[in-house]
């Protein structure tokens, strides 16, 4: 679920081996050919989510490596790079040249994994059920741009948009768009549990205790037809409670490969180790993280105040210390190795200033101090978001100009309390749902902006962003993006802090670790393998 001075390439599949290890037993993760993964995520039911794999409600990373592995979608990202290749489709086109029309052509005997056949007409209900549902948290908005689906046949596709969209093809390979057997989902409501029936690589099964799954298993789909070719038969992923244990197991052989989340201290200790039982793998990542602002608030309401804080913000020194420089500063909200990236708001802040800020919240008639709450979640984003937290109020109060406090929350509560504008300032993270500087600026802006903020620009939504959706070719949408980050950058509803890298830990008898993440930080399991 993301956001630098740096240029970077985008292809997550390159990744640079370093020489690692937290040495161990020599043991093989697993019995037989599983493959085994570790992870700190989480996933419960609750009253706001009671189905956490329902393609409706799921829209983090965490689920969404979940999704990938276990239902199809018409189009997905390649092993590497980032331009749409076919899936459940055979072949996907525009119908015309303003991008409003996409035809697909689904492959031929398509099976779910309960034997249902997969035909078009469970594609337009998916898509119609997502839409239906408008599930609050989930990624409904990719979607919004629909109009309606027609199914000339059981094997033809076609969607109409309300205005161009480029980016539509990217759009249809996120578990947004993934497809549902029509006999298996209700079409006006959500499913209960963990249950999953796609047509994807895998088919899961899931163990859980008190509402929340604590081993789920990928067994392969025989069925499966698509374009992913698997090096292996069977996955699990096990989940941890902190990285400490994670890290534990995979010394002591229990799994084979851990990549959510690790701690910047252990990516040092990985680094400096000789042992080369374990091998770390470096690639640049697409994660963002960052402040978002509710504009209705009164404490934070003047644009003054948000300018404040950009102006006080020492980024250099929260990755330096606090991330131990696994992350980079990030200065847009597009980051550096995609399309249109600018540092918009190095531009307009510069360094960080005690009496630029002074002067910004006088020249607004604002009295210091300001109270401030800084909200952020204790067990979604990684252990050292409590400490950056820390950072950030000692930042601010130093200037004498903010009376901060910080308050952390567990991400059950959070994430919806936050949609309901209960946070004047709340960090929050994001991978992008598919490599373009779209969806690192559309998401954020606009009626139905994944925050649910109540910040409105009509520059950005009315013109810049449908302007950029003609362009089919990527490089020449960069202009409007760029005018956008400015604006961002000048009304501070969010602001970006860091940009991540990403870190995949992996036992040497494991092959295909290089190939773990693809260019929107998915986890691809069936990349990996055993061999020498």
């Amino acid at each position: 679920m993301n956001r630098k001075t740096l240029v970077l390439p985008t292809v997550a599949g390159l990744l640079a081996p370093l020489l690692a290890a937290c040495g161990g037993s020599g043991a093989t993760a697993g019995k037989g050919n599983a493959i085994v993964i570790g992870t700190t995520d989480r996933f419960e039911e609750t009253t706001d989510a009671p189905a956490p794999f329902d393609p409706a409600v799921a829209y983090d990373i965490g689920a969404w490596n979940v999704l990938h592995s276990t239902f199809q979608t018409l189009l997905r990202l390649p092993r590497s790079g980032t331009a749409p290749v076919a899936d459940a489709a055979e072949k996907c086109t525009f119908g015309d040249r303003r991008n409003e029309q996409f035809r697909c052509t689904l492959r031929k005997g398509l099976k779910f994994s309960n034997g249902h056949a997969l035909t078009a007409e469970d594609v337009k209900f998916s898509i119609d059920r997502a839409l239906a549902i408008n599930f609050e948290n989930g990624p409904v908005s990719l979607l919004s741009n629909i109009d309606k689906v027609e199914t000339p046949s059981e094997l033809e596709v076609v969607f109409h948009l309300k205005s161009p969209d480029a980016t539509f093809p990217q759009k249809l390979t996120t578990p947004a768009a993934a497809i549902l057997d029509s006999e298996s989902y209700d079409k006006n409501k959500l499913g209960n549990g963990f249950k999953v029936v796609g047509s994807g690589p895998y088919t899961l099964k899931t163990e859980e205790k008190d509402g929340r799954v604590t081993k789920a298993t990928f067994t392969k789909n025989s069925d499966y037809q698509g374009s992913v070719k698997l090096q292996n038969d069977k996955v699990e992923m096990r989940f941890f409670d902190d990285s400490a244990s994670m890290e534990k197991a995979l010394k002591n052989g229990d799994i084979d490969i851990m990549n959510r989340a690790l701690l910047p201290e252990q990516i040092a200790r990985l680094r400096s180790t000789m042992d080369q039982s374990v091998r770390l793998l470096e690639s640049p990542g697409q994660e963002i993280s960052y402040l978002a602002f509710n504009t209705d608030d009164s404490t934070v309401k003047s644009k003054a105040v948000r300018q404040a804080v950009a102006q006080l913000v020492d980024r250099q020194a929260l990755t330096r210390d606090d991330y131990n420089r696994t992350s980079e500063p990030l200065y847009s909200l597009v980051p550096s190795g995609i399309t249109g990236h600018q540092n918009s708001f190095s531009n307009k802040y510069g360094d960080p200033s005690t009496d630029k800020a002074r002067a910004i919240l006088r020249g607004a008639s604002i009295t210091a101090p300001v109270p401030l709450t800084l909200t952020y979640t204790t067990d979604h984003y990684g252990e050292t978001t409590g400490k950056a937290f820390q950072t950030l109020q000692k930042q601010l109060n130093a200037s004498g100009l903010f009376d901060a406090k910080v308050q952390g929350v567990k991400w059950s509560d959070f994430r919806p309390e936050a949609a309901k504008g209960k946070y004047a300032v709340y960090g929050m993270g994001w991978f992008p749902d598919f490599p373009d500087p779209d969806n690192f600026v559309a998401p954020f802006i606009g009626k139905d902006n994944f925050l649910r903020s109540p910040y409105r620009n009509a520059k950005i939504s009315n013109e810049l962003i449908p302007d950029s959706r003609e362009s089919s070719q990527r490089d020449s949408a960069a202009k409007y993006f760029q005018q956008a980050e400015d604006i961002i950058a000048d009304e501070v509803p969010v602001l970006p802090l860091w940009q991540g890298k990403q870190y995949v830990a992996v036992r040497d008898k494991v092959t295909g670790a290089e190939w773990a993440l693809n260019s929107a930080s998915e986890l691809q399991p069936w990349e990996l393998g055993r061999g020498v």
